[in-house]
């Protein structure tokens, strides 16, 4: 079938199996390799985008679901060669490790930052419950969002007693 996806503000034409999962579809067609397949099974969240602002897992729905909405993919976050501040922060304070989980953590944080300005360590725990980071303790992740919120760019939070 053939689609009209918005993925980033940009249209998309595409052709594919309504059950062509949207993961493979923002891969090969959009040529968006910014989200990673981890697991495949919705457990790991590195395939995390946002559907009309909601965070989802890109390995579990169908493309056919997607059709009308808005994705954001980790590209869609920087504004040309200006990264984001969640992202900036990511790269400053040691959130990325291999970067296999980071485009998803991101924007689970992203979503958490869209409805709730000024979240708490618990608020950014919940949030990023559903992504699992297999190289790094998550202490480093936590505190990357939660700079980020505060507009430190860069600056570490030593002593936070976090625990990974």
């Amino acid at each position: 079938m053939k689609y009209t996806l918005d993925v980033n503000g940009k249209k998309y034409r595409i052709d594919a199996p309504p059950m062509k999962r949207l993961l493979d579809v923002l891969r090969e067609e959009c040529a968006l390799t910014g989200t990673k397949e981890g697991c495949g099974e919705g457990e790991c969240g590195a395939c995390t985008v946002l559907v009309d602002g909601k965070s989802v897992n890109s390995c579990l729905m169908p493309v056919c679901q997607v059709r009308g909405s808005k994705v954001l993919t980790i590209e869609g976050l920087a504004r040309g060669m200006r990264l984001h501040p969640l992202q900036d922060a990511f790269v400053r304070l040691g959130g990325a490790q291999c970067g296999i989980c980071t485009p998803g953590m991101i924007l689970s944080a992203f979503e958490l930052l869209s409805r709730k300005k000024g979240p708490s360590e618990a608020d950014v725990r919940e949030a990023l419950e559903g992504n699992l980071c297999r190289c790094t303790g998550y202490t480093k992740i936590f505190e990357a969002v939660l700079a980020a919120t505060r507009g430190k760019r860069g600056e570490r939070s030593e002593g936070r007693g976090a625990k990974s």
